[in-house]
């Protein structure tokens, strides 16, 4: 690797990190400025909130990463361009192809670092982060669905509750029904059940048998047994796919299809984003380079000003698009590229006006 490349390269790299110093405390303070009277009301301990704000500096960058890494190549690249360094570069015979090398092993690095803390890391800090949320900021709102629940637990059992309580893991009128192909074989009620470290207790429990001519009927006021299911899996917090790392979360989408989970598209957008996001960087490095790489009338702030509003037009699109296919039927993997896919057009015709 040449000078001008470990030059470029030490400017990205470095300029990328100062600016997600400097942001993360301004997160942190205005976090907490907003957030005190709740924790305090709430009586939240000193060792739970410094492991939120730990969580939430995984959360918050992973969350700006995007608009931080665009803003800090435009940042510096104007910087290069306004002290001429960028016309004494091209002039010595380096194309701007060339020129874009270094960046683009910078944003390599900050994308395998970035798919590193996304598939892994960031499910950590976001389970924290939730957990703390709604237990001491968000005290009393409910994560999940309590009320109607209705699954289907595996290839031939569908279970229903009408009242679903995770605190002491029971729930009301409860029915289990038993299929084999289209034909319902037995079917299990009670008015409450609960689970007990290994075994349900069932009350006013009664199983059905269905028979060719006459059914079989099992009544019990109270039954201890083992069902096929665990009951915390009934219905997952809302947030369940953000704390599960890549391997899990595929596993649970593919339990939850089966299931016939009508959250699957939210699952889905939360498993593409894992990948879409880091590999923006790529995208997001070209635009930027080529917005910023000329010098312009009114320096430095005439290349942020249009590199914030493109930044938010990448981050709007994206929440915009994300929230249609959690909300519709459209597929939730367009949906999650699609600001990949336009921005990927913006940045070659920039790239190539960029060249001239």
């Amino acid at each position: 690797m040449k000078i001008l490349d470990w030059y470029i390269l030490k400017r990205y790299l470095g300029t990328f990190g100062v600016l997600i110093l400097l942001f993360i405390p301004i997160g942190i303070v205005v976090d907490l400025s907003e957030k005190v009277d709740d924790m305090i009301e709430n009586e939240a301990p000193l060792d739970a909130i410094l492991l939120y704000y730990l969580d939430f500096t995984i959360y918050f960058a992973n969350l700006l990463f995007p608009i931080l890494l665009f803003l800090s190549i435009i940042w510096f690249t104007s910087k290069l361009a306004n002290n001429t360094e960028v016309i004494a570069f091209l002039s010595s015979g380096v194309s701007f192809t060339r020129f874009l090398r270094p960046y683009i092993i910078g944003a390599t690095i900050v994308c395998s670092v970035a798919l590193l803390f996304s598939l892994y890391l960031f499910p950590n800090a976001s389970e924290g982060y939730n957990e703390f949320k709604y237990a001491y900021l968000k005290k009393g709102r409910e994560t999940r669905i309590t009320k109607d629940v209705y699954t289907q637990i595996n290839d031939n059992e569908f279970i229903y509750a009408t009242n679903f309580r995770p605190e002491n893991k029971s729930a009301q009128n409860f029915t289990l029904e038993h299929f084999e192909g289209e034909d319902l074989k037995f079917k299990i009620s009670a008015r409450r059940i609960k689970f007990n470290d290994s075994t349900y207790t069932l009350s006013n429990y009664l199983r059905r048998d269905i028979g060719e001519r006459e059914d079989q009927f099992v009544r019990k006021s109270s039954y201890d047994t083992i069902m096929p299911f665990d009951i915390e899996a009934l219905t997952p917090v809302n947030y369940i796919a953000e704390t599960l790392d890549y391997n899990e979360l595929n596993e649970f989408i593919e339990q939850e299809k089966k299931k016939g989970s009508g959250l699957i598209n939210t699952y889905l957008v939360v498993a593409y984003k894992r990948w879409s996001i880091p590999i923006s960087a790529f995208i997001l490095t070209i635009i930027a380079v080529s917005v910023s790489a000329m010098k312009r009338r009114g320096g430095m702030g005439v290349n942020l000003a249009i590199g914030i509003v493109i930044a938010f037009g990448y981050i709007f699109m994206d929440k915009i698009f994300g929230t249609i296919a959690e909300k519709s039927t459209f597929s939730p993997l367009l949906a999650v590229w699609f600001s990949n896919i336009v921005f990927s057009i913006l940045a070659i015709i920039l790239l190539r006006k960029a060249k001239r």
